[in-house]
């Protein structure tokens, strides 16, 4: 049965078809099939099922291009003895400390928290980078029982590392490549797998290689480049070389590839990503949280480098991501004018196109042939919003607490902020249960 969904007002991201002030959206099984005024739809399908968006903003679900579903349970932890003066610091003394710790129902619970998150924020598609050295086989499956159960369309993998020896590592490599075959096969087309990477600092040529030799054709790499200056100095010192010259004499960048935060890179790096087609994920909330530094973002567009938004798991809410990504390098570059139009074509643009490289059905845009994943945002406005304006619109008006109706695939995920098959309150339950368990286990 056909669905339409509107009465309000739509932004397409289609640039033929921009802006529809009193629009419709038409959609058949997956797929999105027609878009246009509301009468005129209503009149074209009298039979369809009517979703009313009630004078708010119809627009398409936001992509989260690089996500910790693993961090869920660090929000408000306290940690003994823990004074960080630096990001490495961070690393060992907070995160590697907690994922030596998570369990498998750790992993499970931190997933449904993180997309319950992720759908009352209007979130369709999650890339993630897992980490958990207290559980490595199945992780990600957990992670994807999940994403199914509550309709998500993500892409996970596992962070390999070298730093907690060489067979947690071989386990670490045998979950990607478990969990890519298992995505591959699955025939609702909504989930993939990479072969995730730590950071060059805790990964051996010998353990690259192996990864690059054992990444099933078509997966891709999701790693973490020249976020900490020590990252940079580790390469330099070991190998003499820049972390991007190493990765690409290892063979681990590509078009598949994507190459998280690059905040200490040179032009001769940014030249090689270019030249490679790796797409870069900026996060500026952990960048500026965590004191590392504010990525080249200027120049990674200059040079046409796909680039793309995430949230690092500070947030679930990509639109935070993006009033943030629009401060920083005003502030960083004292320039008023700085990221007005870079920062949205990243949110709105880029990411769907990073999307759009691993899943298979067109994502992103309000069109017919498109993947039906449609979100509806509560959003009144004071001042005149058009086509022209709508960016600053959200960008200074909404929140991801405006959405209110979430459909994926096709599939009503969220209408009026319920979500349909979904006991939250017994899911939330056993999540802070076991929240409490890792506090106990982290301080114990």
């Amino acid at each position: 049965m056909k669905k339409l969904i509107g009465n309000g007002s739509l932004i397409t991201r289609d640039p033929k078809n921009p802006w529809i002030q009193d629009g419709c959206v038409c959609i058949e099984d997956q797929m999105i099939v027609d878009v246009g005024e509301r009468r005129a739809l209503l009149a074209k399908y009298p039979d369809a099922q009517w979703l009313d968006a009630r004078g708010g903003v119809v627009m398409p679900g936001f992509i989260n291009a690089h996500h910790h579903i693993y961090s869920a349970f660090a929000r408000g932890m306290s940690i003994k003895d823990h004074h960080p003066k630096n990001f490495g610091d961070i690393l060992e003394g907070m995160w590697w400390r907690l994922d030596r710790l998570l369990t498998l129902e750790d992993c499970r619970c931190s997933a449904y928290a993180t997309y319950l998150s992720c759908l009352r924020n209007g979130v369709t598609t999650v890339f993630d980078h897992h980490a958990s050295y207290g559980a490595t086989e199945g992780s990600l499956f957990e992670i994807s029982a999940a994403a199914h159960e509550l309709g998500i369309r993500t892409c996970l993998c596992y962070e390999v590392s070298d730093r907690n020896g060489p067979e947690a590592m071989r386990q670490a490599v045998r979950e990607n490549e478990a969990f890519i075959k298992a995505a591959a096969a699955d025939p609702s087309g909504m989930q993939r797998g990479m072969m995730g990477l730590h950071a060059s600092f805790t990964l051996s040529d010998a353990t690259l290689d192996d990864c690059a030799a054992r990444t099933p054709a078509g997966a891709g790499f999701h790693i973490h480049v020249a976020e900490g200056l020590e990252d940079v100095y580790d390469s330099l010192k070991k190998y003499n070389k820049r972390i991007v010259n190493r990765l690409f004499d290892r063979k681990i960048l590509g078009p598949k590839t994507l190459a998280i935060h690059c905040i200490h890179i040179d032009p001769q790096e940014i030249r090689i990503l270019k030249d490679t087609d790796t797409m870069v994920v900026h996060n500026p909330e952990s960048n500026m949280g965590n004191a590392v530094g504010c990525e080249p973002m200027p120049a990674l567009m200059e040079k046409g480098i796909l680039l793309g938004l995430g949230t690092d798991g500070y947030t679930s809410d990509m639109l935070e991501s993006y009033k943030v990504a629009n401060l920083i390098h005003k502030h960083h570059l004292g320039d008023p004018n700085a990221a007005w139009g870079e920062v949205p074509r990243m949110l709105f643009e880029n990411n769907a196109a990073i999307a759009n490289r691993f899943f298979e059905r067109p994502l992103g845009k309000l069109k017919a042939g498109c993947s039906a994943d449609v979100i509806v945002c509560d959003y009144d406005p004071l001042t005149p919003m058009d086509g022209s304006n709508c960016n600053s619109h959200i960008l200074f008006g909404m929140s991801g607490g405006c959405v209110n109706t979430v459909i994926i695939d096709g599939k009503i995920r969220m209408q009026d902020r319920q979500i349909p098959g979904a006991d939250e309150a017994e899911i939330m339950a056993k999540c802070r249960e076991q929240a409490r368990s890792l506090w106990r286990r982290i301080n114990g």
